[in-house]
């Protein structure tokens, strides 16, 4: 598992979307595989089973146990949903591991028998981790988080959410100093930002966390922090940008007697604020050291899941840099 996954399964935090832009590492791409006939995936058959060595028999038994744990939860869910059974508490949890340690005993396996790598799937995930023939069960896995992480019924949606990141996060490293070029840069990263917390789904629940929720998936508190930090921001942008002030009045005013992270328009603006925004003055700096847009993105994820560590390592490394 990848280190930004683990993090985020240290704080509880949501799944489904890790797959896009790789979230970091192959194993959070969602790797998962059904099983065929009545007595379950007969992987390798008999006589070929015979002719394993130890580790390699092994493996196939923990992967196959794997897959058979994994296809019985999203079984036992659907079947929860469609019967309109009450779900268990974090209802996503137990998906999301035993996808976890089935894409995990599924690349011990490949890397002892090479030979069971495949053709290339539809979802473009490489063959050692994920066997085309095995689609279905994603394209469920995907199905299920959808219903159990639907946004609230009185969330409050935007017309232009896409739109809302881009122009939130312009004006908001403008007012904190940037050139036209780097603010861009930082609308950029704020919408890949979206797209790897919710796949750009607005106002999503989640199925993993009590905590997070919301167009970013942040907490309660960090929310609350966004909002007293755009406070303090609020009139440099007025300065320059009276037309987005006015919608953001609007949007304040519609939210007021909301949770903001159900508003996607607070909800974004108040999660770039708590942390990104104090990094934003670092983008030029960023992007000379890592000039590959991916290698920017995952600075500011990991901001996004572990802010702490994430900006003490960066720091430290700046120093070491000034000292050099």
């Amino acid at each position: 598992m990848s280190p930004i996954r683990a993090a985020r399964m240290s704080r509880d935090r949501p799944g489904p979307w890790s797959a896009l832009a790789a979230r970091a590492a192959l194993a959070g791409a969602l790797l998962i595989a059904p099983a065929f006939g009545d007595g379950g995936l007969s992987f390798i058959g008999a006589q070929a089973q015979a002719a394993l060595t130890r580790a390699q028999a092994e493996a196939l038994d923990t992967y196959n146990k794997g897959l058979d744990e994994f296809r019985s939860i999203l079984k036992e869910r659907r079947a929860q949903i469609d019967q309109r059974q009450p779900l268990p508490d974090l209802p996503g949890q137990a998906i999301y591991l035993a996808r976890n340690n089935m894409i995990s005993a599924y690349k011990d396996l490949t890397d002892l028998l090479p030979a069971r790598i495949g053709k290339p799937n539809r979802f473009g995930l490489p063959a050692a981790y994920f066997d085309a023939a095995n689609e279905p069960l994603l394209d469920e896995y995907f199905a299920l988080f959808s219903v159990m992480q639907a946004p609230l019924p009185n969330s409050q949606r935007s017309d232009t959410p896409f739109n809302d990141v881009v122009d939130l996060a312009t004006d908001i490293a403008r007012a904190k100093g940037l050139d036209a070029a780097h603010a861009d840069v930082a609308a950029r990263i704020s919408m890949g930002i979206f797209f790897a917390e919710t796949g750009g789904l607005q106002n999503m629940g989640n199925a993993r966390s009590k905590v997070y929720k919301g167009s970013f998936q942040t907490g309660p508190s960090e929310d609350r922090n966004g909002q007293k930090k755009w406070a303090a921001i609020k009139p440099a942008i007025a300065a320059f940008d009276p037309s987005l002030i006015a919608r953001d009045d609007k949007e304040q005013a519609r939210a007021a007697q909301h949770d903001q992270r159900f508003n996607h328009w607070t909800n974004v603006r108040n999660a770039l604020m708590n942390e990104h925004a104090d990094i934003f003055p670092q983008i030029p700096e960023i992007v000379r050291t890592l000039p590959n847009p991916i290698d920017q993105m995952k600075v500011f994820e990991l901001i996004q899941i572990i802010p702490t560590p994430t900006k003490s390592a960066r720091n430290r490394g700046r120093a070491v840099q000034r000292k050099a």
